[in-house]
């Protein structure tokens, strides 16, 4: 059974917040489920399985993952040329791509490197202004296995770039195991890897 994460009064204002922990489980939900035109951020520290997640369970042309431009851009450059130089280029063309597919007022699945509070914000404020809501899947990966999995894809980010990404995931993460969620958003679910794991399909329902 696919778990519902659009709720009767979730998207009301001044409603409480929706927070579902599925850490820890032993058999956790293998769909989530979310009103048709909804957004939903997936946040997490780098190497923590985010673009992994939406690759695998995001409706096909609704995954919005940073990540997918980074390397559509590393295939056009050449390889001597690094990756510093036209980072820049490669935001621009992300956020791009990105307000593009929220003016559409598609449903979407949106990768969220976690620092930038802006971008939560901006998503929250367009999902209220078509009557739809935002909500949070929060990766509980330890560093050791962000770590691993930035090894794995052979891609790391700077020791300071990381204090930043570990400290945001854990403000994160803190408030929405104590019912407070950023404004705007309607729900938080937690997962660690296990669970995140686990799940093979994101799903918006009318």
């Amino acid at each position: 059974m696919p778990l519902r994460a659009a709720v009767p009064g979730a998207g009301v204002r001044g409603a409480a917040p929706v927070v579902r922990d599925l850490r820890g489980r032993a058999a956790g939900p293998l769909s989530l489920s979310f009103a048709e035109g909804d957004l939903v951020v997936v946040s997490g520290l780098p190497g923590g399985g985010k673009s992994t997640l939406i690759e695998r369970t995001a409706p096909a042309g609704a995954g919005i993952d940073s990540q997918v431009v980074r390397e559509r851009w590393e295939r056009r450059m050449p390889g001597w040329l690094p990756y510093a130089v036209y980072r820049p280029a490669v935001r621009v063309a992300h956020y791009w791509g990105l307000w593009r597919a929220v003016a559409s007022g598609a449903s979407l699945v949106v990768h969220d490197c976690g620092t930038q509070a802006w971008v939560r914000a901006a998503l929250a404020r367009a999902a209220r202004r078509r009557g739809r809501a935002l909500h949070l899947l929060l990766l509980d990966a330890s560093p050791r296995e962000a770590l691993a999995g930035q090894a794995a894809r052979g891609r790391g980010v700077s020791a300071y770039a990381f204090a930043r990404h570990r400290a945001t995931a854990s403000r994160l993460i803190r408030s929405a195991e104590s019912g407070h969620l950023p404004p705007g958003c309607t729900t938080a679910t937690l997962l660690d890897r296990p669970a995140a794991n686990r799940l093979k399909t994101i799903t918006f329902h009318t």
